[in-house]
């Protein structure tokens, strides 16, 4: 990168810039953020021989030509003043670029006039400026212009813009063009030898620099003429199109020397000033600012070289420079990109537009009426004069008479054949509305024939204009206004008017690069200003607003393959539609924008407000509401019902439209069809006799919805009376004993978007409308929980009014927050407290105060992203300390604990394009619920977590911990347990009970909340609706005449059920064995260990090994203290361990752990995480604790070691094969063993062979709950299908695993000492799962998380441990009998009581194989092994192998003891 800076500083000081322009050039910034790492290449010996494999290094020279007027930006701009243009700024980065592989690589700069000396000079001629760069080349003693490559770029742009030509003229416009670049490529064709020749658009960037002369005044210099985006946007693609046709020919590709590529064209928005010829962006840039922004775009151009072609990417401000690669190390041409043409074959038919698109016209009665109607309601179609039309491109109808493929034809106007407002011929051969209503009165006015634009003759009516947005329509409402009021032809006055408006499309193409623009507020608001006008100064009209379509269809047009439509034309005409990638929330903020233009404008008409005089009306007709794409017989999008361009609508489209309209217009309100096919066969309707009228609301019995309905509600309660006398007790209060109510929650109790209209103001809190809390005006017309109470005692207090925070006055005893989450709510409650002592207002120890709680529902959504953090444990935690907090503080006090809600059930919201909910908004509003995928492991967390706090809850107000006194309580309501989401007239989820963002209630939602919180305070305990449906029909409840009290736990007569917790009987063991004393003396060799011998005990490992898990529900501590292997908290008979086992035999034994800080670890090493590869640096670890213990005597005391590990690398091994290989795992278990072996005398180890995993699969199928986070956990033996080659080879790796381990101890390596020893241990060899009563696996052997082990779990590890390290090498058992039994820990031989070695059970250093321990498994037998490591530690798998009957089977009759089933 410093080359390429070096160079273009150079170049810039060679210019006659002053003193503070030098300064200014070292501070690009920007440029130094490029990354350019491509390898330095030495001048290849013998260059390229053809310029299909030419390599920058081949080239040596560099230079452009370009009929570019001027630089972009000020006339004393940084270029400018330094006298230099873009072209010359373009070949010194390419220079500097290529130089990196070609030192001597010449920069030449362009011919002068390539720029003009004056702003408004013209460029000189491009073919007399190849004429003169060829010439420098030919003399320039530094080259060799016969051999040596060149690259140069042609910058070409229109000398005369076609931008000011008439579309019928645009075309030879191109052409003329188009035929002066052919020119110039000929005569470099032919003169120039060795050259790749870049071929650049540069047409829309030279007319950014015309129009907008300065770029400080850039606004008010770019006044881009009306058509302008749909017109320039087709110029700059024709451009391009006749130019990609030109090259593709093959016209420049007859030597194997020469080629031209077509690199992507230069566009003002790409550049620094972004001259968005739509939306100008003006941003204050400095000199140095506009130069690096120059240099980006060249080093983009650079980039694309590098690319294929139909691979190449527009301009930007890149921060890669791109290096050739090694598999293609050349500049990409046409033939090695292996390019094929782009131009297709339609399914389009050429005959297509030569069919007529006529109508037969079936209607008899075409009579107006008797007299000219005074209503709108009562207007036949006979009665209307005149015919007009407001909108945009489609009803200004551009391309709708093209021939296919005539893109650039797409700029001719058919106003003549426009859908609603075209009167081209007649009906027998052009269907339009005019020509329909012509059938019914020929003397109709008003409609548009021919081609041009609105201000033609021809346009008469027809006011739309192209490229128009719902902004512009007021101002075609002025111009049609005035056409009508001078037009001769009209009685203003007295003739019925039909004006039909539609308009959007722009508006939605645009929306991603401007959303509040384009909003659908601003939208139906600029709508709503148009038909203000029109209702305000037009008589006697009837108004068709038709609904805005559903514009996402155009994909499919976009992504078939099989038609020849313009592609990058369509992504350019519509970015905001072609562009986003499908299920992308810029895809749905789209579908989300066009479904809210839908209703925002049904709402506008539906509120009545141009129905408040007879002679007026606006009617939706809505038949292109749910519009879908036509497709051909063969289900392919069908291209003929679209222009050239694929975007505006062909005559036949039109027709359809046309057809479709008027029949709209004849259906009733209410029933209008909203889903009209295109390609379906359309009969045109005809006034029925009954009703022979355009159908208005009125003349359809249509009611407009209430659009300020009536939330209230009436209470049916006589006694509302207070208890008498005063209710002392909790337990016998009365609605009316409540003086004060006070709530503590999130958005939904502060009241986030309750009255809100648009999204924007969903963080509007309107406190006053809270089910729980609210107090706005009454119970008549706002229901809430106190505006009930109040029915009741119209003195009570701490409701809130109003909007506004927590903080505001008004919000009184509301002391809910947005966003909270359950660790907020304590303080939330300190709050309230101290509220309520210091308010004169409260008696705080005499007034009875009811507080709503309700938390949760945020911790649920984002429980995904930190299961730990938000986990039910944490939950219970905050809610306890919340409770605890009022229960020692707040008297005479009753909480209303609303159980957390199943926010599951909303997902339908987020699903259906069609339903209007922000969809995009899903991973913003509750991530972890409404963005998941269903069935999806994220999801299933949560449906899991929500049960956990519902137990928890309940748990916990069930323990009796808040009613120790009479005046206080909590009491759980438990009715949003089970949510029904509400459903309109089709099925799907009605909007209408949500706040705009569809995650809040609306004010209906929020009514129907408070009427059931209501019923459900009165409830008795035990009798609590645990469901709520939005949409049900709730009447609210009185108090009972036998017990007229708020529900509580006592007065319910509840008995709670005991929940089910953790079993009472400890997990402890018996061992009393004879003669457990130490060896006489101390033994020198390890095959003559006994246990007592052991003064010292130590592990290594996993979560496994650091106890994870071993305290439900507690997943976060490691309970090192209970740990099988090294654990000694508690005796033997509390807790069985290995530890407390071998204190039985020597109280003195040291380094076990006990409770779970790291101080007390003693000699336990294990680390949560912990693989095979981490093995080694524990041995280390334990070598120097060990070295450096007081405690013991390093080289004198006997020390046990176990280790367990292999889990985790087993588990990810299909993620890093290589890392987590056989090899690997056996080297590291090697490397580890070694460290002992050198460094550690006198020592036994156990390693315990790692478990058969795919076990596991059978209990994550069994549980939802183990299945979420063990496919997590453990992918590789999860993910795969049954009997996949990838699961049969995950087992083989598991089972070389445990030979290769075997392998290694049993290879003599380790018996050259006389005083160390390694033995497997391999009871956790095969598996078989233990069920409980009702056949079900048993759960009470594990921890929360279904990996690790409970403490009943670790207490079997242990015992199976040192009953393996008792049985001879050979004979050791290869499973676990998970039975429950306290004695059958086993003792040492008498008659040979020492630990089994290898030795010592009779075998060789060759004489064991893996085959020769695996003994069979009976039936009965049962292992449940855990492996730590990953995630919540490690990974806790259950493996079964059943084998023939073993020759040396022990205690067959257990099989009697246990349930088990073979996996």
């Amino acid at each position: 990168m410093k080359l390429l800076l070096g160079v273009l500083f150079l170049w810039l000081l060679s210019s006659e810039g002053n003193a503070d322009d030098q300064e200014e050039y070292e501070k690009l910034e920007a440029l130094r953020s490029l990354q350019f790492s491509c390898e330095p290449a030495m001048f290849p010996e013998t260059p390229s021989s053809t310029v299909h494999a030419l390599r920058p290094a081949d080239i040596k020279a560099v230079t452009a030509i370009g009929s570019l007027q001027r630089t972009p930006g000020s006339g004393e701009d940084l270029l400018q003043s330094a006298g230099k243009n873009f072209l010359e700024l373009s070949v010194a980065t390419l220079a500097a670029l290529i130089s990196t592989f070609n030192p001597s690589v010449l920069h030449l700069s362009p011919p002068p006039g390539t720029a003009g000396e004056t702003p408004d000079s013209q460029a000189r001629d491009l073919l007399h400026q190849a004429e003169e760069i060829v010439e420098l080349m030919k003399v320039d003693q530094m080259m060799d212009f016969q051999n040596d490559w060149k690259l140069i770029t042609v910058f070409f742009s229109a000398e005369m813009s076609c931008s000011s030509y008439a579309s019928t003229q645009l075309k030879n416009c191109v052409l003329e063009n188009l035929g002066k670049l052919t020119a110039v490529l000929d005569f470099l064709y032919e003169k120039v030898p060795k050259a790749f020749i870049n071929l650049v658009d540069a047409t829309e960037l030279t007319t950014a620099s015309l129009v907008c002369q300065d770029y400080s005044n850039a606004r008010n210099q770019c006044n881009y003429v009306e058509h302008s985006t749909l017109h320039d946007n087709i110029l700059r693609w024709s451009y391009q199109d006749a130019l990609e046709k030109l090259l593709e020919s093959g016209r420049f590709d007859q030597k194997d020397d020469f080629t031209v590529v077509l690199q992507p064209s230069l566009q003002g928005r790409n550049l620094l000033l972004r001259l968005g010829k739509d939306d100008l962006i003006t941003t204050s840039k400095t000199q140095v600012e506009i130069l690096e922004d120059c240099i980006f775009m060249a080093v983009g151009l650079w980039n694309n070289m590098m690319q294929p072609v139909g691979q190449k990417q527009p301009y930007g401000a890149t921060k890669i420079v791109q290096c050739p690669s090694q598999e293609n190390p050349y500049l990409f041409t046409y033939r090695n990109s292996n390019y094929s043409s782009s131009l297709g074959t339609s399914n389009r038919k050429e005959t297509s537009q030569e069919r007529s698109y006529g109508t037969n016209f079936p209607c008899p009665d075409r009579f107006p009426s008797d007299t000219v109607p005074v209503s709108v309601h009562n207007l036949k179609p006979a009665d209307i004069q005149v015919i007009a039309a407001l909108g945009d491109s489609l009803t200004a109808a551009n391309g709708a008479g093209s021939r296919p493929h005539d893109v650039l034809d797409v700029l001719t106007q058919y106003r003549g054949l426009s859908w609603s407002v075209g009167g081209n011929e007649n009906i027998s051969t052009v269907t339009t509305l005019p020509n329909i209503l012509r059938e019914f009165n020929p003397s109709l006015v008003g409609y548009s024939i021919g081609t041009g634009t609105q201000n033609s003759k021809n346009a008469a009516l027809n006011q739309a204009v192209a490229g128009a947005r719902a902004e512009d329509v007021p101002e075609q409402v002025r111009k049609l206004v005035a056409r009508m009021k001078n037009d001769t032809r009209i009685d203003f006055q007295n003739d019925w008017k039909l004006i039909t408006l539609f308009i959007g499309g722009n508006d939605l193409c645009k929306v991603c690069e401007n959303p509040v623009r384009y909003s659908p507020e601003n939208y139906t608001y600029n709508i709503q200003i148009a038909l203000d006008l029109l209702h305000k100064e037009v008589p006697r009209a009837y108004v068709n607003l038709v609904t805005m379509l559903y514009i996402a269809r155009l994909r499919e047009l976009h992504q078939a393959k099989n038609n020849s439509c313009p592609k990058v034309l369509m992504r350019t005409l519509c970015p905001c539609v072609i562009n986003p990638k499908n299920d992308s929330n810029e895809l749905k903020k789209l579908i989300y924008f066009n479904r809210m233009y839908q209703e925002g404008t049904r709402q506008l008409v539906e509120s009545g407000r141009y129905d408040t005089k007879d002679d007026f009306t606006v009617v939706m007709q809505p038949f292109m509401t749910n519009m879908e794409m036509p497709k051909t017989q063969e289900g392919w999008p069908d291209d003929s019902y679209f222009a050239p361009d694929c975007f505006h609508f062909s005559q036949k489209s039109h027709s359809q439209a046309a057809r479709a309209l008027w029949n709209n217009m004849l259906e009733p309100v209410g029933e209008k069809t909203d889903s009209q096919s295109m390609d379906d066969e359309l009969v045109l309707k005809c006034p029925s006799e009954a009703e022979p009228f355009l159908r208005t609301y009125k003349n359809s019995n249509y009611t407009y919805p209430n659009q300020t309905p009536n939330y209230g509600s009436q209470l049916p309660c006589e006694d509302r009376s207070p208890s008498s006398p005063p209710a002392t007790s909790v337990h016998s209060l009365k609605p009316a004993d409540v003086r004060i109510v006070a709530a503590l929650g999130d958005s939904l109790t502060a009241g986030s978007g309750i009255a809100s209209d648009t999204l924007q103001d969903v963080i509007t809190q309107y406190r006053g409308l809270s089910w729980s809390i609210g107090g706005d005006e009454s119970l008549e017309n706002v229901t809430t929980l106190p505006n009930i109470f109040r029915e009741f005692d119209v003195t009570i207090m701490g409701y809130s009014t109003g909007t506004g925070s927590e903080n505001d006055s008004n919000a009184f005893l509301n002391q809910a927050v947005p966003g909270a989450l359950a660790e907020h709510l304590p303080a939330q409650a300190r709050r309230l407290v101290s509220l309520m002592k210091t308010d004169q207002r409260i008696d705080f120890s005499a007034d009875w105060k009811l507080i709503t709680v309700h938390i949760g529902a945020n911790d649920l959504c984002i429980y995904c992203k930190n299961p730990d953090h938000y986990s039910a444990q944490n939950y219970i935690k905050r809610i306890q300390e919340t409770l605890d907090i009022l229960h020692k503080e707040v008297p005479k006090a009753l909480v209303s604990l609303v159980d957390v809600e199943d926010i599951t059930a909303l997902r339908p919201l987020f699903v259906d394009p069609s339903v209007r909910c922000p969809t995009y908004m899903a991973d913003y509003l509750c991530s972890c619920v409404l963005s998941e995928e269903e069935n999806s492991e994220n999801l299933t967390m949560v449906r899991e977590a929500i049960k956990a706090y519902q137990l928890g809850i309940q748990s916990l107000i069930e323990s009796g911990r808040y009613d120790t006194h009479e005046n206080f309580t909590v009491v759980i309501q438990p009715f949003l347990q089970n949510l029904k989401l509400p459903l309109d007239q089709d099925e799907k989820p009605d909007v209408s009970y949500f706040a705009p963002d569809c995650f809040h209630p609306s004010q209906k939602g929020h009514s129907q909340l408070a009427r059931a919180l209501w019923n459900t305070v009165l409830q008795p305990v035990g009798q609590k609706a645990d469901s709520f449906d939005f949409s049900a029909d709730i009447v609210l409840g009185c108090p009972a005449q036998n017990s007229p009290f708020l529900g509580t736990n006592r007065n319910s007569n509840y008995t709670p059920v005991d929940p089910t917790r953790e079993p009472i009987e400890n997990w402890g063991s018996e061992l009393s064995c004879p003669g457990h004393t130490p060896s006489s003396h101390v033994p020198t060799s390890v095959h003559e260990l006994r246990p007592a011998d052991i003064k010292a005990i130590g592990a290594l490992g996993d979560s496994l090994t650091t106890a994870v898990g071993a305290k439900i529900p507690d997943l976060q501590t490691d309970w090192k203290g209970l740990s099988w292997s090294i654990g000694g908290d508690d005796t033997l008979e509390i807790q069985a361990t290995l530890p407390n086992i071998l204190k039985k035999f020597n109280p003195n034994l040291f380094g076990f752990s006990t409770g779970t800080s790291k101080e007390t670890a003693g000699f336990n090493v294990a680390e949560r995480n912990a693989t095979a590869r981490d093995m080694p640096a524990q041995a280390r670890a334990l070598v120097e604790l060990m070295r450096s213990s007081s405690k013991i005597n390093f080289k004198e005391d006997w020390k046990l070691i176990t280790i367990l590990v292999g889990g985790s690398d087993l588990c990810q091994y299909c993620l890093d094969k290589e890392t987590y290989s056989v090899q690997k795992y056996v080297m590291h278990l090697q490397d580890t063993l070694d460290i002992f072996y050198e460094e550690l005398p006198r020592v036994f180890i156990n390693v315990v062979e790692v478990l058969e995993l795919s076990g596991l699969r059978q209990i994550t199928a069994s549980s939802s709950e183990c299945a979420l986070t063990a496919k997590k956990v453990c992918p590789c033996f999860l993910n795969p299908e049954e009997n996949s080659s990838e699961l049969q080879e995950i087992k083989r790796v598991n089972r070389d695993f445990q030979a290769g381990a075997l392998q290694l101890i049993s290879g003599g390596r380790y018996e050259q000492r006389e005083d160390f020893a390694v033995v497997i241990q391999p009871f956790l060899r095969n598996t078989l799962l233990p069920l409980d009563s009702t056949s079900k696996p048993d759960m009470s052997f594990f921890a929360a998380d279904c990996f690790h082990f409970s403490v009943r779990g670790y207490a079997e590890m242990a015992m199976a441990l040192w009953n393996n390290m008792l049985e001879p090498v050979g004979e050791k058992q290869t499973y676990n009998n998970f039975t429950h039994d306290r004695s059958k820990l086993r003792c040492p031989n008498p008659d040979k009581p020492f630990l089994s070695t290898r030795r010592n059970s009779g075998f060789g250093n060759s004489d064991l194989s893996w085959e020769k321990t695996e003994s069979s498994v009976p039936y009965w037998a049962v292992i449940v092994a855990a492996v730590g490591g990953i995630l919540v530690g490690s990974l806790l798998g259950w493996v079964v192998s059943r084998r023939r009957t073993k020759k040396h089977q022990r205690k067959a009759g257990t099989e009697n003891n246990i349930k088990t089933t073979p996996l």
